[in-house]
């Protein structure tokens, strides 16, 4: 395990502490894992109490990882275990992430993720290309999906190479 990965452990350790503290609860710490893939920087699994993140993003992000993804995904858990089911980023999620751990309650990163995009897919529509992933593209080859052009509204259409 790198430096960088105890440091995240560290800061989940942290959190847990801290919302103990300041809600006055008994949370245990989390299982923590770095096998988050893809361009999701991180996830939390509610039930199994657990957080995953991305090794990638995280050796290419640090500071972001450590002060803004990893409260991010204990706020999961922690409104998860205060208030059960409720919407992922809902009032309780973001009251959270600013009275407990003052950060600014924010959805979704904005990392490069050139480093983890998968192969994509060109598909045409009436006014442009569009470029899906391969699971996307997958299910439209099983014929379990269709995608249409948010624009045209007229259905992507594969162009194979």
């Amino acid at each position: 395990m790198s430096e960088l990965q105890h440091q995240v452990i560290a800061k989940v350790e942290q959190c847990i502490k801290q919302a103990n503290q300041r809600l006055n609860k008994r949370l245990t710490i989390p299982t923590v894992s770095f096998k988050q893939r893809g361009k999701i920087a991180g996830s939390a699994r509610l039930q199994g109490w657990e957080v995953r993140f991305n090794p990638v993003l995280l050796t290419e992000n640090p500071h972001a990882f450590l002060n803004e993804v990893v409260p991010h995904e204990v706020a999961h858990l922690v409104a998860f275990k205060l208030f059960g089911r409720v919407r992922p980023h809902g009032k309780e999620w973001k009251i959270i992430m600013a009275d407990v751990f003052g950060v600014p309650p924010r959805t979704t990163h904005s990392f490069d993720v050139s480093s983890v995009q998968g192969n994509t897919y060109t598909y045409r529509c009436q006014c442009s290309e569009h470029q899906l992933t391969i699971r996307r593209h997958n299910k439209i080859q099983r014929g379990q999906a269709t995608y249409q052009c948010r624009q045209c509204e007229q259905p992507l259409t594969y162009l194979a190479c």
